[in-house]
């Protein structure tokens, strides 16, 4: 879950021209995290009883953005993985994560749900709860600070080492704070019906998170108009808007309103899918036939072959989505026995929500990290 696209700058000077976008301006802003910044103050000018009709949206919104978001991390992480895990073509490094992402964790956390539910342990599935949340938040401000280094690729406004290191450091500061405010004292919270528990952190290592991330801001806020000087008074400004709004607007006050809560997921989604989209499109045009035009002819009326390869990724996407967030659950709930009355209804609903944000997490960490050879080839074109 976490974008490290923090590529060579040699390699991706040769590789993107002055000026480029994954899709267009408008667009860009409004998918890597413009639109947070509209949305908001207009949740604030809606009541709270509406919160109803807007919890319902965002169940429609799931189905078309975070559902496939997740997906299209399995679509691309286990494609050709026989050739990744053999290290056809992948450094031994980057092999390794392959596998122990792809394999290892998934069975570990398959061990762990089935002990947890066979033993009916609520405690220890709560803490998989927890889990979730810490690294959902991690996920996210590393996102972030991966949208801002596509976007300084593609505009050619390249941040150092140092700069690297300070963005970072921000992103870790302001993730730790937000997770200690929820963890300042042991709380019971319910999760699709189980129970889960917050840690006791003292409030001293609470306001310590509060002066890194307060001296962390600025001093990224002093690197950036020093970048700004240095790069003739431009930068990447659609990247920026993708690290603000991940860190400040989806982390650290997601709790500011009830309403903004459940808008958050679905606007990270977007995000996401905004460089998975041109990553794949990008694949499919590298493709002997991709100019050609599709058959039947009726297809045609889309463009080319590779937009259609293109919508066919979108739309399995979304049913697999459907798939593992839906009709999995739904039949090992009606299949398999287990104690109801300890561990409610919705338990393997609870489980495969948590598995697959968790592994997502680590699909992506090997995924878009720098040494990825398909990164490199195809998202910067």
């Amino acid at each position: 879950m976490a974008l490290d696209l923090s590529v060579d700058a040699s390699a991706a000077k040769a590789a993107a021209p002055p000026g480029k976008y994954l899709f267009s301006p408008v667009a860009d802003f409004l998918m890597l995290g413009g639109s947070a910044f509209l949305i908001l103050p207009i949740l604030f000018l809606v009541p709270l009883e509406y919160e109803g009709p807007v919890a319902a949206t965002m169940v429609i919104v799931a189905y078309l953005v975070n559902y496939p978001h997740f997906a299209h991390s399995y679509q691309i992480f286990y494609r050709n993985f026989g050739r990744k895990v053999s290290g056809n073509g992948y450094d031994r490094s980057l092999q390794l994560r392959y596998i122990f992402a792809g394999i290892i964790v998934p069975l570990i956390m398959g061990a762990f749900f089935a002990y947890g539910a066979a033993t009916a342990n609520t405690r220890l599935l709560g803490y998989a709860a927890n889990a979730m949340f810490f690294f959902v938040g991690w996920h996210y401000v590393k996102q972030g600070y991966g949208m801002l280094m596509v976007d300084a690729v593609l505009k050619r406004k390249f941040f150092g080492d140092r700069d690297k290191k300070v963005l970072l450091v921000n992103s870790y500061a302001v993730w730790i704070l937000a997770w200690l405010q929820t963890n300042t004292a042991v709380t019971q919270g319910k999760y699709y019906g189980l129970e889960y528990y917050t840690f006791a952190a003292p409030s001293w290592i609470a306001n310590i998170a509060l002066l890194a991330a307060v001296a962390s801001t600025a001093a990224t806020v002093l690197m950036l108009i020093g970048r700004w000087r240095k790069n003739g008074r431009a930068l990447p400004y659609n990247g920026i808007v993708a690290y603000v709004a991940s860190l400040y607007l989806w982390i650290l006050i997601a709790r500011i309103n009830p309403l903004w809560l459940l808008v958050v997921p679905a606007l990270h989604s977007l995000q996401y899918l905004a460089v998975v989209w041109r990553y794949q499109t990008n694949v499919e045009r590298d493709v002997a036939d991709a100019a050609s035009d599709p058959q039947p002819k009726i297809l045609s009326l889309l463009g080319p072959l590779y937009r259609l390869r293109v919508l066919g990724f979108i739309v399995g996407g979304a049913a697999l989505g459907y798939l593992g967030f839906w009709l999995i659950p739904f039949v090992l709930t009606a299949l398999i026995p287990y104690d109801r009355q300890v561990l409610g209804s919705s338990l393997f609903f609870f489980i495969v929500l948590i598995f697959i944000n968790v592994h997502h997490y680590f699909l992506d960490n090997v995924m878009w990290r720098r040494g990825n050879p398909e990164v490199s080839r195809y998202l910067f074109r």
